[in-house]
């Protein structure tokens, strides 16, 4: 990566669950260093027993995490937290049940040395249809979905089996090509929300060199692979893009044809291409993270070889 500090942007009407993903990802940040942006009156909402201390509006979180409000000023909250001295690898924005994602992406895109990573729209699976057809809510709850690089569908447990289809059909109907994910109690992978590229190996400087596997748990399915040819990772991110193969997270580096690499983030629809770190050597490697009952890794091959010229 550039060095740039990749951020997610958590939105969704309210009693979607925002707060309870945000609690969710600190429980299991697996050593990243998160900041959290709350827009927020009086306290944060913030699990107790994740709290290590308290100072005005800044709270400090087991594991070297960070949250604070930002009122109405998100701005200026930015520039404070970028003059921080403490690194953070990742930013999460939790927005207000009102607010519309589109104007938030405008206002990070005035700071440089962060990069937007996904908008992550939460939907009540209970109560999401009707309030897209309230009088005084649908235009912000519609609006706030056709913003979202992906959508999780949160609170199944609450419905039956029946109005979930019915959900989801309007979702796919209302959303065309962009990822659905249900959830229940806003649980899911952290891997999915936070895309991080692999750190430089103690040692050597190279990038970890894995051979190909599967990993499945909890529903999700990861493949990991080594790609030894040079191909076009715009290519490669676009065809990942597509919803038809199944792909919630992409994430990794591609040898260029000019001998180079790309640092590839593919989320949702959402996907992002740039020069790599200088260290990156060796074989490319690209990580896939999707549903085990839809991820198609025969296509997600066939597209990586499309890119480089080799027959599927």
């Amino acid at each position: 990566m550039t060095g740039a500090v990749p951020v997610t942007l958590i939105g969704g009407y309210l009693g979607a669950g925002k707060t309870t993903l945000v609690n969710n990802l600190l429980r299991h940040a697996g050593g990243r260093r998160l900041a959290v942006l709350v827009n927020e009156f009086g306290e944060l909402p913030i699990d107790a027993d994740l709290i290590e201390a308290r100072d005005g509006n800044l709270i400090s979180i087991s594991g070297g995490c960070i949250c604070c409000s930002f009122g109405s000023d998100l701005v200026a909250a930015l520039i404070q937290l970028k003059e921080r001295s403490a690194a953070i690898d990742h930013l999460l924005i939790e927005t207000s049940g009102v607010a519309l994602p589109h104007s938030i992406v405008q206002s990070l895109s005035l700071l440089p040395g962060l990069v937007l990573d996904g908008v992550i729209i939460l939907a009540d699976a209970e109560t999401i249809m009707a309030r897209a057809r309230d009088r005084y809510m649908s235009d912000t709850v519609l609006r706030q979905l056709a913003d979202a690089d992906m959508v999780l569908l949160n609170k199944i447990d609450l419905i039956s089996g029946e109005q979930l289809d019915v959900t989801s059909q309007w979702l796919a109907k209302t959303l065309p090509g962009i990822r659905v994910i249900t959830v229940r109690n806003a649980e899911i992978l952290p891997e999915i929300m936070m895309g991080q590229h692999p750190r430089r190996e103690a040692g050597n400087g190279r990038m970890p060199r894995l051979s190909p596997l599967r990993h499945q748990t909890d529903g999700y399915e990861t493949l990991t692979l080594e790609v030894d040819a040079a191909c076009d990772p715009e290519r490669v991110a676009r065809d990942l893009a597509d919803p038809e193969l199944g792909v919630l997270r992409t994430k990794g580096f591609l040898r260029t044809f000019d001998g180079g690499f790309a640092a590839l983030h593919v989320v949702g629809r959402r996907s992002l291409v740039e020069p790599a770190p200088s260290w990156i050597d060796g074989p490319g490697r690209l990580v896939c993270i999707g549903l085990k009952a839809s991820m198609d890794s025969a296509a997600v091959l066939s597209a990586i070889n499309r890119s480089s010229g080799l027959k599927p």
